[in-house]
C-alpha cells in the first residue's frame, strides 16, 4: 500500500452502537456474508442481548469500514460475519478485527477461536490460514428445530 497510513491504523474498533446496526447490516450484504435463512438484524440483537457475545465495529471517521461478531459459548470462541468494506480489503483492517475479537474471547475466558468458511471459499480461507487458523477434520453437521426449513 502507497502513500498514508493504513486502513488498520486509521480505524478504530469498538463494540457496535444502535447508530451503527443499519451501516452493519449494509456492510454484510456488501461483502456477501448474508443468507436468506439468516436475519442480520436478529442476529445482531441475539449478540447484543447477552454478556457472553458481541459484535465490534472499525470505523474510519464516520464510517463504518469492518465488523466482526463474536461469541463465547462456554468452551470455544466463535466468529461469524467478519467483513471488510470491499475498497479496503487487504489493508490489514480484517486482521484487526480478528486480533481484537480474539482479545475478546480469550477475556470472557476462550482458549480457542473456531470459525466456519464455505468450502468454496478458497481466497477467505487463505486469509484465515495467514492469521494461524488451520482447517480441522471434522464434519459440522447441522438440523433445523425452529421449523423454518
Amino acid at each position: 500500500m502507497t502513500g498514508g497510513p493504513s486502513v488498520e491504523a486509521a480505524a478504530r474498533v469498538r463494540e457496535i452502537a444502535d447508530d451503527d446496526v443499519e451501516r452493519v447490516v449494509a456492510l454484510w450484504h456488501a461483502c456477501g456474508l448474508t443468507r436468506p435463512w439468516n436475519d442480520p438484524h436478529a442476529d445482531i440483537a441475539a449478540a447484543r442481548a447477552t454478556p457472553v457475545s458481541t459484535v465490534l465495529v472499525a470505523h474510519d471517521g464516520d464510517d463504518v469500514v469492518g465488523s466482526v461478531l463474536a461469541g463465547y459459548e462456554g468452551h470455544r470462541g466463535w466468529l461469524y460475519y467478519v467483513a471488510v468494506d470491499p475498497s479496503r480489503q487487504g489493508t490489514g483492517l480484517g486482521r484487526a478485527l480478528v486480533t481484537a475479537a480474539e482479545e475478546w474471547l480469550r477475556e470472557a475466558g476462550a482458549a480457542k477461536v473456531m470459525l466456519m468458511v464455505r468450502s468454496t471459499n478458497e481466497q477467505v480461507t487463505a486469509f484465515y490460514g495467514r492469521l494461524g487458523y488451520a482447517v480441522e477434520d471434522v464434519a459440522v453437521l447441522s438440523r433445523w428445530v425452529d421449523g423454518s426449513r
